[in-house]
């Protein structure tokens, strides 16, 4: 479990770099338009820039659809034997009397919480990245460059109205407030099973 969480955080932190590249280039394209002696040359050298980003910002939403269509259906069996086994552990603790059992018990379920937690923070960091990209596309002094230059970062712009999240599983919004809410469901179906076993 521990392995592979980690391998898909290292994917996952891998298409925050490339959204990091793309911001970089962007910037560093837009300052050679900073400067007052732009000839040919160097509004070759901005397209190649934006055109780059372009290209990495392409290459990293690609990678991660792809990646996260490869696993859908263990994204999908992982979310619900989560939420089983939350509920279940939450359960369990109530019912044991002996402390040795309790704290094992304490750790699976603290174990459980991270991993959800740490997936989901993974993911609203690609979210993040994706919105600094574009962020970045915003703050640099797009409006002064020449024409054409500026009907490329519009388009950008206009691509950035459309919001990016990974989708797990088909169904699941992976982010920092879909986190908080498996972990509220996992303890309302405790409260459930807690009350209706209690009958």
């Amino acid at each position: 479990m521990v392995a592979t969480g980690t391998m898909l955080i290292a994917y996952l932190k891998h298409i925050c770099g490339m959204f990091s590249i793309a911001s970089f280039r962007i910037k560093k394209a837009m300052a050679i338009n900073m400067q007052h002696d732009v000839n040919e040359e160097k509004m070759i050298i901005i397209y190649k820039g934006i055109i780059c980003a372009i290209d990495i910002h392409r290459k990293a939403t690609e990678f991660s659809q792809v990646f996260i269509k490869s696993f859908e259906g263990s994204f999908f069996c992982f979310i619900a034997a989560s939420m089983v086994c939350l509920t279940s552990t939450l359960v369990q603790i109530i019912t044991y009397n002996s402390t040795e059992q309790l704290v094992l018990q304490l750790i699976h379920i603290s174990v459980l919480y991270i991993y959800v937690f740490l997936s989901n923070y993974t993911a609203q960091d690609i979210t993040d990245h994706n919105e600094y990209v574009f962020a970045t596309v915003y703050n640099v002094e797009w409006y002064v460059a020449p024409l054409h230059i500026q009907k490329m970062m519009l388009f950008l712009l206009q691509k950035g109205t459309k919001a990016f999240h990974l989708i797990l599983g088909g169904i699941f919004v992976a982010s920092m407030e879909s986190a908080a809410m498996l972990i509220s469901t996992s303890i309302s179906y405790f409260t459930f099973l807690y009350s209706t076993s209690m009958k």
